[in-house]
């Protein structure tokens, strides 16, 4: 038997933007069903927001969201959760930063840190703050 974890973003009425702009960042399928698409419609103004969605890539990237409807209490709150990228190979990485950081803010550009080959920080246009990173041999 095998677990994974997957990150699960909560947004209002953002999930379906959010993930369109995270598989034009990582690839691969991107898949949305609507309240509407569920028979779960509690207010007609939410039926197109995304009941359950997800971005999945073919080299592993896993993303879930969905849009927490009016009924049900929501705080983005401040850094509740980072999303963190991780590869072994420091081209693919940068890319990514690359194409994550557009309308981005930069917390920590990405450059050489201490602890990684290449490290930085940014939260983008949804609110969510990502850490990509570079692994480094452990050497306990």
């Amino acid at each position: 038997m095998s677990v994974t974890t997957t990150t699960h973003l909560n947004f209002r009425g953002q999930a379906r933007e959010a993930l369109a702009f995270y598989r034009s960042v990582f690839g691969g399928r991107s898949v949305a069903v609507t309240y509407k698409d569920a028979g779960a419609v509690q207010n007609e103004a939410e039926a197109d927001w995304v009941m359950w969605g997800e971005v999945a890539g073919d080299g592993g990237f896993h993303v879930m969201a969905y849009d927490v409807p009016s009924q049900l209490p929501w705080d983005q709150g401040q850094n509740p959760f980072f999303v963190s990228v991780r590869g072994d190979d420091a081209e693919e990485i940068r890319s990514l930063w690359d194409r994550l950081a557009q309308g981005s803010a930069v917390v920590r550009p990405l450059a050489q840190a201490p602890w990684a080959p290449l490290y930085g920080m940014l939260t983008d246009p949804f609110g969510v703050t990502w850490v990509l990173d570079v692994t480094a041999p452990y050497n306990g």
